[in-house]
């Protein structure tokens, strides 16, 4: 961390997709808002959300998360929300056609990689245009990882 840096509690990851750049090729990437309730935000900030098997689908011009896991606030009672249910997401329109595009002509995916919270404290989701990998393409990308991990570990050993 930089010297004189604070370290700011609403700026942290909620959820992460991990798995996403694996199985995907990510090409470009876009932050977008989420239309949360208010136990929703208070479970997020948790920590225990889940986005591993979900996705993002143009429906009725606008955006959805589908599939995502927020589980349900432990002191939110009656008003609490459901947890896998379809969230809205925060696109401006051109990119909303941008997106729409990439999706219908060129086959592409769009995959979020994580929830967090900004400076402002707002929820906010990385989402990813991507294209899914080939098992050869996955295979490649485990060769290049080990090598990078022995490389590291010979340079330590010689210094």
């Amino acid at each position: 961390m930089a010297p004189g840096k604070k370290s700011d509690p609403n700026n942290k990851v909620a959820a992460e997709n991990r798995k996403a750049r694996f199985s995907y090729e990510v090409l470009d990437t876009i932050e977008t808002g989420l239309v949360l309730t208010g136990t929703e935000v208070k479970s997020l900030r948790g920590g225990h959300a889940n986005i591993q098997e979900s996705y993002a689908s143009l429906e009725g011009g606008e955006i959805w998360l589908i599939n995502s896991y927020l589980p349900e606030y432990l002191q939110g009672n009656r008003f609490n929300h459901e947890p896998r249910r379809h969230r809205k997401l925060l696109v401006s329109k051109r990119e909303m056609a941008r997106l729409g595009q990439a999706v219908e002509r060129e086959g592409m995916t769009m995959v979020p990689l994580k929830i967090y919270f900004n400076d402002r404290g707002r929820a906010k989701l990385l989402l990813a245009i991507a294209r899914g990998k080939k098992l050869h393409d996955k295979r490649e990308t485990e060769k290049q990882r080990d090598w990078a991990r022995e490389r590291g570990r010979l340079m330590k050993e010689r210094g």
